[in-house]
């Protein structure tokens, strides 16, 4: 299966998961779970959230990110990976000066 995001509309989501500004999202979703392109411009955020059902992993196309894992700072520039395991809490922010791409998986887990 091809995803074509290039086709897809982005859609703009102010204050997503209680976050700041706007998350844009290109967003592919089934009953297995969500494949997601998106941008975040400066000053914008992701909102501290849980993932009690799924996992996330967010790969860094370009820019920087600042996530919050549980309770650790961490910087993730582009060609590197976040992975926040079910259970687990996160956020992510664009503190730097160009817009933030990223794409996101987030499988549902069955058990």
């Amino acid at each position: 299966m091809v995803i074509d995001f290039n086709s897809m509309e982005e859609q703009s989501n102010p204050e997503f998961k209680g976050g700041k500004g706007i998350a844009y999202l290109k967003k592919h979703e089934d009953e297995l779970g969500k494949i997601l392109h998106g941008r975040l411009e400066p000053g914008s955020s992701i909102g501290y959230h849980k993932h009690e059902t799924d996992s996330e992993m967010i790969y860094i196309v370009r820019g920087k990110a600042t996530f919050f894992y549980d309770d650790v700072q961490e910087e993730v520039g582009a060609g590197g990976c976040h992975y926040c395991p079910m259970g687990h809490s996160h956020s992510m922010a664009n503190q730097g000066v160009e817009d933030l791409i990223f794409f996101a998986v987030v499988p549902q887990h069955r058990g």
